[in-house]
């Protein structure tokens, strides 16, 4: 790598990190089958646990917890997510939670997901966002059929450290450190255990 591809890498991660750029991250794992009523029976099996979101808790020690919340702020332990439903995201250790609004919904044939956006507590509606990323970064969770393919992808976009103090609730140092964190090596343990668990038998 030439030392100018270097420096430029070098101070986009430093501009990431003042939350003054954004960045777009995808992490997909898939499997293939031996015939189309396998596959199907396998995309069946993975969008049930997509949308179970509340079992992402159960995948290992080292992930985040998820807890499903209605529109009204009450925690729902049964059921999918709709829009306008929350969930509150409790990484391990001592980080604080983070919230996210689900905004888009898709359930069809070959392909189904949802995507959801930082907020503030639902019960709370003079907080602020509490997530490490801003308002404006979003987070998709999809699996598709595609043939006798399965696939599962989480794909985060435009990503932006939460670190004003007037917008991150006075969290704005912890929130770096998370997002840092996040992009350096936990983002890929998070997710791509995430997506194994969507694909997996």
């Amino acid at each position: 790598m030439k030392l100018t591809s270097i420096i430029d890498t070098i101070r986009h991660g430093v501009d990431l990190l003042k939350g003054e750029e954004t960045v777009d991250k995808t992490y997909c794992s898939d499997k293939t089958h031996a015939d189309e009523p396998t596959a199907q029976r396998a995309f069946d099996r993975a969008k049930e646990k997509l949308f179970a979101v509340d079992r992402w808790s159960d995948l290992s020690s080292l992930t985040a917890d998820f807890h499903l919340y209605d529109q009204a702020g009450n925690r729902k332990t049964t059921g999918s997510p709709v829009v306008g439903d929350y969930i509150k995201v409790d990484l391990p250790g001592p980080a604080p939670e983070n919230w996210v609004k689900v905004i888009h919904i898709i359930d069809e044939e070959t392909r189904a997901g949802f995507t959801a956006r930082p907020c503030a507590d639902p019960n709370d509606k003079a907080a602020e966002t509490e997530h490490f990323f801003s308002d404006t970064s979003t987070s998709t969770f999809h699996v598709e059929r595609e043939g006798l393919t399965i696939t599962a992808c989480q794909i985060g976009k435009n990503e932006r450290v939460n670190n004003e103090d007037a917008e991150s609730g006075n969290r704005g140092a912890v929130n770096t450190v998370i997002a840092g964190a996040g992009w350096l090596f936990y983002q890929k343990i998070q997710w791509k255990t995430l997506t194994a668990y969507l694909v997996e038998e």
